[in-house]
């Protein structure tokens, strides 16, 4: 869907990687070796971004580092459309608000990174029903047509998490 409305594949790719997770930083080379293209089409749409003021950047050593710029007036309106295309928003409709004592859902893993991946990764901290939210997690995969895996964390668990095992920050998707 949003390569129809989008056709860079590179603007799509960058839209992920710094809008569905407003943590994440990259520069330019490190783009290029995750995204397997050329640094001149990938500088070019960041320099777009940037312009347009959707991208901050400052200087790390001798590197460029870029980052969403979350005060920019649309970057809600595109983080909500990533996570209709991602599917995320029916995860949370037909999973987290059905599951009863749910305090928190992060995603972790490759889109907490901004990378495009077949596989959902979850995190939910409370009292859960594994039978009932696997029922669920089933449903929510055929909407969406992506796996979903998930790993859960009573409260009491999740005080002692070590957050930094974590290559980039979680997002947190859902809070009580």
């Amino acid at each position: 869907m949003l390569e129809t409305l989008i056709s860079s594949k590179t603007r799509v790719k960058l839209l992920l990687k710094f809008f569905l997770n407003s943590n994440t930083t990259s520069y330019l080379r490190g783009l290029e070796s995750e995204f397997g293209e050329s640094t001149n089409g990938i500088r070019i749409e960041l320099n777009r971004f940037e312009e347009a003021g959707m991208l901050n950047s400052h200087t790390k050593g001798n590197k460029k580092v870029f980052q969403a710029n979350t005060q920019h007036p649309l970057f809600k309106e595109v983080h909500n459309i990533l996570l209709k295309y991602v599917g995320l928003d029916q995860v949370i409709v037909n999973v987290v608000e059905r599951m009863g004592d749910v305090s928190k859902v992060f995603l972790v893993g490759e889109f907490s990174k901004g990378i495009d991946s077949e596989i959902i990764d979850l995190l939910f901290v409370g009292n859960i029903d594994k039978k009932y939210l696997i029922h669920l997690i089933d449903k929510s995969e055929k909407l969406i047509k992506r796996k979903i895996r998930y790993i859960i964390y009573t409260e009491e668990e999740s005080k002692s998490i070590n957050w930094k095992k974590f290559e980039t920050k979680p997002l947190l998707l859902w809070q009580a």
